[in-house]
């Protein structure tokens, strides 16, 4: 009976084990914006971007959300991801157009304020930048995030 009711106290403690583990994964994410850790961005974005994870890691196959914090006169050349890209804008203004390369004044760009959002579609070619101010956004989807720039030579990461 002794063993039996070891069993049972071991069992109670490895389940109690359990279900703290999963209240604190339950209870999620709470992070005001002063509280990012901010550091430099991945080598796949051009220098000066910032970044700031808020939940998940955007390097494995999974759900994740980050801040990206960019300069005045900021700039992301034509690329596409394989998967989705959320972005909603934070703070400054981002302007978002679809296509193969970069181009400031095409008719079809968007200029994003605080409160938007925009969807860029896994495959889509689009651009990024930024006007006089510097822009705050919340990136998230399902990971892992790659850059596939359309042309190589855009590409930070083949730059010496």
């Amino acid at each position: 009976m002794r063993t039996i009711g070891s069993v049972i106290t071991a069992a109670a403690i490895v389940w109690g084990g359990v279900m703290v583990h999963m209240h604190a994964q339950s209870m999620g994410v709470v992070q005001a914006p002063k509280d990012a850790k901010w550091g430099p961005a991945p080598p796949m974005l051009p220098p000066g971007a910032q970044i700031a994870i808020v939940s998940g890691d955007p390097g494995k196959a999974a759900p994740y959300t980050v801040r990206l914090k960019f300069p005045a006169h900021y700039a992301v050349p034509a690329h596409s991801h394989p998967t989705d890209e959320n972005v909603a804008v934070v703070a400054g203004a981002l302007t978002l157009g679809m296509g193969d390369k970069l181009d400031k004044q095409a008719a079809g760009n968007a200029t994003l304020g605080p409160g938007s959002y925009a969807l860029a579609p896994s495959g889509m070619n689009h651009y990024a930048f930024t006007g006089a101010q510097e822009t705050t956004i919340l990136l998230y989807g399902i990971g892992p995030v790659e850059f596939k720039y359309v042309n190589p030579s855009d590409d930070p990461r083949n730059r010496k």
